[in-house]
């Protein structure tokens, strides 16, 4: 009786952990990259993954041959024996493995992570663009202080030229994130954190807030456009003629706690993104990887 509950215990388990698993797409966004920052942390991810595997796959698979050999039988007869004998060959096996794996994987770990600083500058012979970012509740406000416009929950941008993000908040802290281009990086108050990312291709990429930051968190969301050089100067202009601008009381009203549809204004006043950094501080705010106050 008790080996039937077992046995259908552990289907039971392979029934349910198959139908959570079902909802996860195989074109996840993160393992399907589109420039040069997504593309090496998912290669991180995967070399983590398969030297855990390593590990982590022998000893599963042996945890359940071991239970199934050993298990208590009905007419089993055999002698209890507590006491075990010494055996040097198994224990450096044991022992030497996890310590490769463990040291190659802090190898792989401290290059990526030197490599992938966030505010390290691309390679690359174009000219970076610069997006300021700003979560807001709940809502993201995008300024482009070259092109003079500015978007709501809404980025377009050239593709193979790399972005320089400057990213703070005026609201709660929040983590601003485009799964296919790069990681996460956090959105503070009074901080100006700088990160560097790249599409390599045309397309549109999902982008977020990745922080529970009040009951409608679930609203920060904006798509990311990547077009051409041609494309993305069109539509400057197109912004630029339009009728709205953002103005000081316009950025009062918008930064208070409410969802937004896409908007976009043809200007925004000078030294905005400043102000919002500087808001909640006395002189300077903390400015990650960055030289601009």
């Amino acid at each position: 009786m008790r080996s039937k509950l077992t046995k259908y215990g552990i289907g039971l388990l392979m029934l349910i952990m198959t139908v959570m698993l079902s909802g996860c797409s195989s074109s996840m966004m993160v393992l399907d990259p589109k420039g040069p920052i997504g593309a090496d942390q998912r290669d991180l991810i995967v070399i983590s993954t398969i030297l855990c595997a390593v590990v982590l796959v022998p000893v599963i698979i042996l945890t359940a041959w071991i239970v199934w050999r050993y298990r208590d039988k009905p007419d089993n007869k055999a002698a209890y024996k507590p006491t075990w004998s010494h055996n040097t060959k198994a224990e450096i096996t044991w022992w030497a493995i996890p310590i490769i794996v463990i040291g190659v994987l802090g190898v792989i770990t401290v290059k990526y992570t030197y490599a992938l600083e966030p505010s390290k500058p691309l390679e690359s012979d174009k000219k970076p663009l610069v997006i300021q970012a700003t979560s807001l509740d709940w809502k993201w406000l995008f300024t482009y202080p070259e092109e003079g416009i500015a978007t709501v929950n809404y980025i377009k941008i050239p593709e193979d030229r790399p972005i320089k993000f400057q990213l703070t908040s005026d609201a709660p802290m929040n983590s601003f994130w485009i799964p296919q281009l790069g990681g996460q990086m956090y959105t503070m108050s009074g901080m100006n954190m700088t990160l560097f990312l790249q599409a390599d291709e045309p397309g549109s990429y999902y982008g977020s807030g990745a922080n529970f930051s009040g009951p409608n968190f679930a609203d920060m969301r904006f798509q990311v456009d990547a077009t051409s050089d041609d494309d993305f100067s069109k539509w400057v202009s197109e912004v630029k003629s339009g009728p709205t601008a953002l103005t000081l009381d316009g950025y009062e009203k918008l930064a208070e706690p409410s969802s937004s549809a896409v908007q976009t204004f043809n200007s925004f006043p000078d030294g905005l993104y400043d102000k919002i950094v500087n808001k909640y501080v006395v002189g300077e705010g903390h400015h990650h990887g960055s030289e601009e106050k």
